[in-house]
């Protein structure tokens, strides 16, 4: 039987929240071990000269901890 954790992360990217999305799992994989799957809790935009500066995704990433 395999026990599972969720963490939370904030990933960001100036080009898209698909962008953001792939940059925060790539970089969740680094740390974490077993990372089973993610989803999006949150989108959101920063805005800077009345354009968007920043896409921001909120994920919480599912691992498998070592038995």
């Amino acid at each position: 039987m395999s026990v599972a954790r969720i963490t939370e992360i904030i990933a960001s990217s100036d080009k898209s929240f698909e962008d953001a999305t792939k940059k925060g799992i790539e970089r969740a994989c680094k740390t974490l071990k077993g990372v089973q799957g993610a989803w999006v809790q949150d989108q959101k935009v920063t805005v800077k000269d009345g354009k968007i500066d920043e896409y921001r995704v909120s994920l919480k990433v599912t691992f498998v901890l070592d038995d």
